[in-house]
C-alpha cells in the first residue's frame, strides 16, 4: 500500500495492488457523504480480436457492450434492483477501450461495494436471457444508425481508417450481434474480466484499507493471463477515403472534419501529448480564436460547431464538426489557419490564456468523483498518472503546439464526412 499526497491540486490517493493483481485506488475526500465507486476492466468495442490459449479469436462486433448489458443479470435476480434498495444510483457504459460499472450512494457503501463486485466478477447468462436481450440492443443500434450526429461519426472514422477497428460502432449491428451466444459472452469475461486487466477507483470519505479488504475477501484469488489484441495496423497516416457522404432528414448538411495523427504508445508522454493536442485544437479553433470568429461572422458556423482530440487504442485524431451549408469552406479556412499558426507562430498572451483556461476546467473536474474515478482508471490502464496534470501543463511549450499543427492539422491526413439534406 502506498500513498500520493498531490499538493498543487489538493488530493490524496490511498493505492494498492491486491495479491490477485488489482490495482485499486481509494481518492480520499474527507467531510463528502456521497461516495462512489467504479469497477473497469480494460475491455471495449475494438476488442474484437485477440488470442486465448495460443489461437487469434474474431468476436462479433457490438459484444463487449452486448456483454455489460448481460453483467447486471445474477442468479438471485438482477443486481441494478439490489443496489437501488439500498439507496444507491447504479451504471454502466462501454466505450471503445473500457467497460466500467459504478454507482454512488451516501449509505450502505461496503454493502453496495460488495454488490458491484460480486457481480461484475462472476457472470450468469442463460441462452434464453442472451437471445431476448438481442431484441433490445437491436432497438438501440436502430435508434442509433438514425441520429445524423452518429451517422456523421461513423462515416468519418470509415473514411480515416483502413484495418482499425474504430471503423466498427461500439453497440455493433443488429447483424452482429445476432452471432452472440451465452457461450461467447462467458468466454470473453473469462479472458478480460479478470483482476490483472481490470481497476477498481473509489471516492470520497473512506478508510482505504477496508476498500482493500473487501475487494481481497469478494474477488478471485488469482488472475488470467494477459490477453494479447491485435487493432490492426494503421502506419499509414493518410486516410482511407478523403471525403464521404450521405443524405438524411436534415435540415442544413452536418459535417466531421477529421485529421488522422499518430497513435499513442501509453505512459506519461501519452497523457502529455494528448494536452498538446487538445490545447492546439483549443488555439486553432476556440470561442475566442480568430478562426472562429471569421467563421462564425461570415455564417459558416453557427451554436452547433464542436471539436476534440481524441485518444484510442492502436489511433488518434482531432475531429471538427457542426452544421454548415458550406463545409468545404470552413474546411479551407481551418487548412489555412493551419498553416498560418504554424508560419507566424502563436500568440504569447494567447497562448498563456489558452493554458489558464484549460488548466481550469481540469481541476474544475476534480470536484466530480465520476470524473476523477473514470480519469484515473484511464490512466491505470494506460501507464500515467492523471492528477499530475499541473507538472504536464508546465511542460508544454507554444512550440509543442505548432508542432503539432504542423504534422497533424495538414490536408494529406484529412478526410470530410458530411450529411446532406434529402433533395
Amino acid at each position: 500500500m502506498s500513498e500520493k499526497i498531490y499538493r498543487r491540486v489538493g488530493e490524496r490517493v490511498v493505492c494498492k495492488t491486491l495479491p490477485n493483481g488489482l490495482p485499486v485506488y481509494v481518492v480520499v475526500k474527507p467531510g463528502f457523504a456521497r461516495k462512489y465507486a467504479f469497477f473497469a476492466t480494460r475491455y471495449g468495442g475494438m476488442d474484437l480480436r485477440f488470442q486465448l490459449n495460443g489461437q487469434w479469436l474474431d468476436t462479433p462486433a457490438g459484444i463487449a457492450h452486448y456483454l455489460e448489458h448481460k453483467m447486471f443479470d445474477t442468479e438471485e435476480g438482477n443486481a441494478l434492483q439490489e443496489l437501488a434498495k439500498n439507496g444507491a444510483e447504479p451504471n454502466a457504459f462501454t466505450s471503445n477501450a473500457i467497460t466500467g460499472y459504478y454507482f454512488d450512494s451516501t449509505e450502505h457503501f461496503k454493502e453496495n461495494l460488495r454488490i458491484l463486485l460480486s457481480f461484475v466478477s462472476v457472470p450468469y447468462f442463460t441462452d434464453e436471457s442472451v437471445e431476448k436481450e438481442q431484441g433490445i440492443i437491436g432497438q438501440e443500434i436502430g435508434m442509433i444508425e438514425d441520429n445524423p450526429e452518429w451517422q456523421v461519426y461513423k462515416k468519418l472514422m470509415q473514411a480515416l481508417y483502413r484495418t482499425s477497428p474504430a471503423r466498427v460502432s461500439v453497440a455493433g449491428s443488429v447483424e452482429s450481434i445476432s452471432h452472440i451466444t451465452a457461450r461467447t459472452l462467458y468466454d470473453c469475461h473469462k479472458a478480460f474480466y479478470t483482476p490483472a486487466n481490470m481497476c477498481l477507483v473509489a471516492v470520497g470519505d473512506l478508510d482505504a484499507e477496508e476498500v482493500f479488504s473487501l475487494a481481497e475477501e469478494v474477488l478471485p484469488g488469482e488472475s488470467g493471463p494477459a490477453i494479447p489484441r491485435d487493432y490492426g495496423q494503421e502506419t499509414d497516416l493518410t486516410p482511407l477515403e478523403a471525403e464521404v457522404s450521405c443524405q438524411m432528414e436534415v435540415s442544413m448538411p452536418t459535417f466531421l472534419l477529421g485529421f488522422k495523427c499518430s497513435p499513442m504508445s501509453g505512459g506519461q508522454e501519452q497523457m502529455r501529448r494528448t494536452l498538446i493536442g487538445e490545447l492546439a485544437c483549443d488555439v486553432l479553433l476556440g470561442d475566442s480564436s480568430p478562426l472562429y470568429a471569421r467563421l462564425y461572422s461570415g455564417g459558416l458556423i453557427n451554436g452547433t460547431f464542436g471539436y476534440s482530440f481524441d485518444t484510442l487504442p492502436g489511433v488518434a485524431y482531432a475531429y471538427i464538426g457542426g452544421d454548415s451549408n458550406d463545409p468545404h469552406a470552413v474546411a479551407d479556412a481551418v487548412l489555412q489557419e493551419a498553416e498560418r499558426l504554424v508560419r507566424d507562430g502563436i500568440d504569447e498572451d494567447y497562448f498563456h490564456r489558452i493554458c489558464r483556461a484549460n488548466y481550469g476546467s481540469t481541476l474544475k473536474s476534480l470536484n466530480s468523483f465520476e470524473s476523477v474515478a473514470i480519469s484515473m482508471a484511464e490512466g491505470c490502464f494506460d501507464g500515467y498518472d492523471p492528477l499530475l496534470f499541473p507538472e504536464m501543463f508546465d511542460s508544454i511549450t507554444r512550440e509543442d503546439l505548432a508542432d503539432f499543427i504542423r504534422r497533424n492539422l495538414v490536408r494529406e491526413h484529412m478526410a470530410l464526412s458530411v450529411v446532406y439534406p434529402k433533395e
